[in-house]
């Protein structure tokens, strides 16, 4: 009998004996017994002190299992509490004459309630850090932990993490503990009542004018200074916030303080040129160096900030809907710009992420208007990665309207005020749940059945975790971060006394209902090549439409918008998958690959073209509204931009959001430009082997925003293990250039 089949025991079907009692966890919840836990405990108590499980072994477990099911039966009637469980399952080891496993189990059982306490402990907490324990200095990809205010914000993130396990629900705490479900950013919530990422109201800010510390700000009267009034707010929200923040259709938002330069300059001519076209060119080219020289401006400056956190800003910008000349030449400075890089040697910048919008009359086909600046789009990103685009189409049909995501995939959802209004800047997300998939299909060990069943109980939780975000971030005033609530980021500026919560109800925030792993799950049940496999795929589907249900219940119950969110896991990917391989072993296809599959993405370790690709992951994009996005994986594209551009137009009617990845990595010693090699100590120019980050330009992208593990050697770290797995975190594929022709 192996140990599966052990856990399947269940005493006829989980105990006749046992049917309709139910456990009080230590968090107060209380569930429906299942005795297959205590089978796995002892099987693991049975295998530590024997090195393995012989057959033997498995039979006393068998027994020992059906003895406390018995002894449990004939003591309770309706619910037992968790150490009377404990404590009979130790007398029943005892009385087997099982000593050793005894104090294997009683071990564990101390381990596991003494790592609880230690998370919640603040010594443990700053001696984790003092430590430099690579899962605390090392956890976010944009920090670097050896600068000064990032040690700071570190310490402080570490008891904020304390205490914030602390406040939660107690069920909460130990469902984050255990790898059930993770709570985000704990660093900051709930011990602060903040918010995560927004679409920040620029539009208001600008023409009304706002307030930064001691300073009453005036409306602009340049793009120069325009831009430079939108680089300060960013770094204030940033530091009132834990999440990303977008400039939503910058080039609509700019254009009329580029009118403000061309009639200044319309002024100075009058005065000395005459009338006439030569008069007209001047204006004209002093107005597009102004709006040149603005947005390179606005790129510095972004990437020079650093906020009181530690880190450049997660800052994103939406593009190219407008149509008139100001807004044109807005969108040709975003890319020229980005494509001539930083500095001299032409670094490719990390932030802000570039968000092309692609619709159809305006710029898709050869015969829009704005199709020029598409082909320069399609340049910038086999360049620089970015931009990403958005099918217009396709995220009104997804999201209820047009928006940029707020910061790297976080969607809001179409809205309207009192007046019946479309309302997008000044809206925001209130954090983020995720729940881990693929333990509880390893839990259900095959029966679909259970696996639904446990889905249903772990949402519970989750609605509870997400709940509580909600009512946290409804504690905060006004005069906690003034630039969001006062003066203006967040849309209604509200009084000293107001109630925050009037920017959160009737749907007008999201909180976000995330999750990991959907290739995971259907592994478990179908094996892990079950992507042709239409049962499979309705599976994954059906898991979807059950997280938005639950979602849509919650929100007419409550008037808080509860959304679905593919995660952008970063280190998740690592934590839930490491938990469940010590808990179910290496498990083919699952854990044994030591990383989680991001989202609904298709299994990075196969090859489809990006035509399959999108195909296949096309239908879950709106089962998952509150975020999401889409990845494929390129060779070198600098020579083809044609190739780009295909899957580009091939997607516009599929997919609402698509990033590209293709390798630009450049060594400044040699002119290499491609894909660097990982070493121990980083990466190297495969073609002379210079390492020195100094000399060279390493760009990677991990779960939606960009990074320079070459320049930054203490964030990341652990080289090999990004370089290897950089793909499974952006779920890339990659294809050779023959496969990028839709027609075949």
């Amino acid at each position: 009998m192996s140990i599966s089949e052990i856990d399947r025991t269940d005493t006829a079907a989980e105990g006749a004996a046992t049917a309709g009692l139910h456990v009080v966890k230590r968090d107060g919840r209380t569930l429906r017994f299942d005795d297959r836990r205590i089978g796995t405990a002892l099987a693991k108590a049975f295998a530590a002190v024997h090195g393995g499980l012989t057959s033997a072994h498995e039979q006393t477990v068998d027994a020992l299992v059906r003895r406390v099911d018995a002894e449990l039966a004939a003591r309770h009637d309706g619910t037992v509490k968790i150490y009377e469980i404990q404590s009979v399952v130790e007398h029943e080891l005892l009385e087997a004459g099982e000593y050793d496993v005894a104090r294997a189990y009683i071990d564990y059982r101390v381990d596991r309630d003494f790592s609880r306490s230690k998370a919640m402990d603040l010594n443990h907490s700053i001696s984790r850090l003092m430590s430099k324990d690579s899962s605390v200095v090392h956890e976010n990809a944009n920090k670097d932990a050896e600068v000064y205010n990032t040690q700071r914000d570190l310490t402080a993130g570490m008891v904020g993490k304390a205490i914030g396990l602390r406040m939660l629900p107690a069920h909460v705490a130990n469902a984050h503990q255990k790898g059930d479900l993770h709570y985000h950013d704990l660093d900051y919530h709930p011990y602060a009542p903040m918010t995560n990422c927004c679409l920040i109201d620029f539009k208001t800010m600008l023409s009304a004018g706002f307030r930064i510390g001691n300073a009453q700000v005036e409306p602009p009267r340049s793009i120069q200074t325009a831009t430079a009034q939108i680089s300060q707010i960013i770094a204030n929200v940033s530091s009132s916030q834990y999440g990303g923040c977008t400039v939503n259709r910058i080039d609509e938002l700019l254009a009329p303080y580029a009118a403000l330069n061309r009639a200044k300059h319309q002024a100075e001519a009058a005065e000395w040129i005459d009338e006439g076209p030569r008069r007209e060119a001047y204006v004209q080219e002093r107005t597009r160096k102004d709006i040149y020289d603005a947005m390179q401006s606005l790129e510095y400056e972004i990437n020079t900030l650093f906020t009181s956190n530690g880190q450049t800003p997660f800052t994103s910008i939406g593009f190219g809907l407008g149509t008139g000349w100001y807004e044109r030449e807005i969108q040709k400075a975003i890319l020229q710009i980005r494509i001539r890089g930083l500095g001299r040697e032409g670094r490719t910048a990390i932030f802000p992420k570039l968000l092309f919008t692609v619709k159809r009359g305006l710029n898709l086909a050869e015969d829009d208007a704005n199709y020029d600046i598409k082909q320069l789009a399609v340049e910038c990103a086999t360049k620089r990665m970015y931009p990403d685009v958005l099918s217009y189409d396709k995220i009104v049909e997804i999201t209820g309207s047009f928006k940029a995501p707020m910061g790297c995939r976080s969607f809001l959802q179409g809205w309207t005020d009192a007046d019946g209004e479309d309302v997008v800047e000044g809206r925001m997300n209130l954090g983020v749940v995720t729940l881990n998939l693929p333990r509880i299909a390893l839990e259900s060990e095959g029966d679909q059945a259970t696996f639904w069943r446990l889905l249903d109980e772990r949402l519970e939780t989750m609605h509870d975790a997400l709940a509580y975000r909600i009512e946290r971030c409804k504690e905060a005033v006004p005069g906690n971060a003034p630039i969001l609530y006062i003066h203006g980021a967040f849309g209604r500026r509200l009084a000293p006394a107001e109630d925050v919560d009037t920017l959160f109800r009737d749907g007008r925030a999201t909180v976000s209902l995330g999750y990991i792993g959907l290739y995971e799950v259907a592994t478990a049940f179908y094996g892990g090549a079950w992507e042709s496999n239409p049962e499979a795929k309705e599976m994954t589907l059906r898991v979807l439409r059950t997280l938005r249900d639950h979602a849509a219940a919650w929100k007419a119950a409550s008037g808080y918008h509860f959304s679905v969110y593919s995660t952008p896991s970063e280190s998740l990917t690592d934590r839930f998958c490491r938990l469940d391989k010590e808990r179910f072993g290496a498990v083919a296809d699952i854990t044994d690959k030591d990383y989680y599959t991001n989202s609904f993405h298709y299994d990075v370790r196969k090859h489809p073209t990006p035509f399959e690709k999108l195909d296949f992951e096309a239908e879950y994009a709106p089962l998952t509204s509150g975020g999401f996005i889409h990845y494929c994986e390129y060779p070198v594209l600098q020579q083809n931009p044609k190739a780009l551009e295909a899957v580009w137009d091939y997607a516009y009617d599929r997919v609402g959001y698509l990033g590209t990845n293709t390798p630009i990595d450049r060594c400044f010693e040699c002119g290499f430009a491609g894909d660097f090699t990982p070493t121990a100590r980083g990466f190297a120019c495969p073609a002379c082997g210079n390492e020195d980050p100094r000399s060279c330009d390493v760009v990677k992208r991990t779960c939606g925003y960009l990074g320079n593990p070459q320049q930054r050697p203490m964030v990341h770290g652990r080289h090999q293990e990004i370089a290897a797995r950089v793909k499974h975190m952006s779920a890339d594929v990659r294809v050779p250039l023959s496969a990028l022709d839709p027609e075949g």
